[in-house]
């Protein structure tokens, strides 16, 4: 029996199917996982998302394990080797950008909790679950990513933007955008998160 997935779902990259079938729309309450993914939705700005599951392990060594305290202490020697570094894409926007959101990141936990805390807040703790009939339904940015966008901006986090934001809400499960033909659409492995 072959599963019904969504479109964009490319059965030639396992990486790629393993990302939509266990973890693209499942709620993410792991703040390292948030984290993580909160930057590699940054790096992917301007590239597809291929290109960053791919490199994903190596971003994961680069980047101490997504380790946000050493992250925001960086200095220009660690700056240098993550540019020289193959395995990641080696922007200097984006990688400035990935420890300024650390140490935006460590400022909003000891405000809030972290990201689980301020992210679910805005979903009142239960996904967003559409039902979209196929990915070209499925929009780029929402009234509620512009919001959380702006708010995350505004305590100073970077590559944020809207777009970028609701790609992250998928990510990470705040919204199940899986198209309603999708055997991830509502399932009972997910409905249990």
């Amino acid at each position: 029996m072959t599963l019904t997935r969504c479109s964009w779902a490319n059965p030639a990259n396992p990486l790629y199917l393993a990302y939509h079938d266990e973890e693209w729309g499942v709620p993410c309450h792991d703040e390292t996982r948030l984290f993580e993914m909160l930057n590699l939705e940054g790096a992917q700005a301007g590239l597809s998302w291929s290109t960053i599951l791919n490199k994903r392990e190596t971003y994961r060594a680069a980047f101490d394990q997504w380790d946000a305290e050493k992250i925001a202490r960086y200095d220009a020697k660690k700056v240098a080797s993550l540019l020289a570094d193959p395995g990641i894409v080696r922007n200097k926007l984006k990688v400035a950008a990935t420890i300024t959101n650390a140490q935006a990141y460590l400022r909003l936990r000891e405000e809030v909790g972290g990201l689980d805390p301020f992210l679910w807040a805005y979903v009142d703790g239960k996904p967003l679950v559409n039902a979209w009939l196929s990915a070209k339904e499925t929009p780029a940015k929402t009234e509620l990513s512009d919001r959380l966008s702006k708010d995350l901006a505004k305590r100073g986090f970077k590559f944020v933007g809207s777009t970028i934001i609701y790609a992250y809400m998928q990510a990470i499960g705040m919204v199940n955008d899986h198209a309603v033909d999708c055997f991830c659409h509502v399932s009972p492995k997910r409905a249990k998160k």
